[in-house]
């Protein structure tokens, strides 16, 4: 994500001086094409931006913070991109009053696709804000929700890509099943979820709205929705976004 990040921030040709620390070295090396420069330590990465941007998996997190705690002043930014952790859980490790943006953002990233719900601790300038905001949204869009909600959003848009691919592999699957040609298969249906997201948030009708649309009266669409009401597909899907928000609660004790 840390990568996808530098990439977007390098191709809009920013003035942004980009710092990074990488214990992989090839990872490392390879982020010299972007036009960063390598630092030795969390800490001389910390002392040299006015911005910090977090990007490491939320288990090594705590090593992470450790390492520079002594580091961080009261003026710098910390923009966070790891999953299920809270302002607090950072402040507690770095300084009491840190300002704080958190990001749960998606790996559409990768593409330039990302879809990215950001939210501010207390402290953090609209300005500040701002700026957090323009670099995710260098590979993708942002939406602010409340701070409180960043682990219930997960399952929306940081957890839901892989939920959509699973829901994908079932109709690739079918296709397969009766014949068809599963690159054929996966292009027809990817394009109809491109569509379709368009459809969601350009064409100006509700869900409900837009799957009337489709469905004729006693034709095809019902009956293939009357199997999925049978087999309550959007309880399943509640159900799977309380599995995932419970869990990122886990993560952030």
């Amino acid at each position: 994500m840390g990568g996808a990040i530098i990439r977007g921030l390098h191709s809009q040709n920013t003035d942004i001086e980009l710092y990074v620390y990488e214990k992989d070295s090839d990872k490392a090396n390879a982020l010299t094409a972007y036009g960063v420069t390598l630092c030795g330590s969390e800490g001389e990465l910390v002392k040299k931006c006015d911005a910090v941007l977090l990007a490491v998996k939320p288990q090594v997190l705590p090593d992470v913070l450790a390492a520079a705690a002594g580091d961080f002043t009261p003026d710098k930014l910390i923009i966070s991109i790891c999953a299920g952790v809270s302002a607090e859980f950072i402040r507690a490790r770095t300084l009491p009053d840190a300002k704080v943006v958190l990001v749960m953002p998606n790996t559409p990233m990768m593409l330039g696709l990302g879809a990215s719900a950001v939210s501010r601790s207390d402290g953090v300038s609209d300005e500040e804000f701002a700026f957090a905001r323009s670099v995710v949204e260098s590979c993708g869009i942002a939406c602010e929700v409340p701070i409180n909600k960043m682990k219930e959003i997960i399952a929306v848009n940081g957890s839901s890509p892989a939920f959509i691919y699973l829901y994908a592999k079932g109709f690739i699957d079918y296709a397969d099943s009766v014949g068809i040609e599963r690159d054929s298969a996966l292009k027809l249906f990817a394009q109809s979820l491109v569509g379709s997201a368009k459809m969601l948030t350009d064409s100006g009708m509700t869900v409900d709205e837009l799957i009337k649309q489709v469905s004729s009266p006693g034709g095809t669409t019902i009956a293939g929705l009357d199997k999925l009401y049978e087999g309550k597909l959007t309880e399943t899907v509640e159900e799977c976004c309380k599995a995932c928000t419970k869990r990122a609660y886990e993560l952030g004790e």
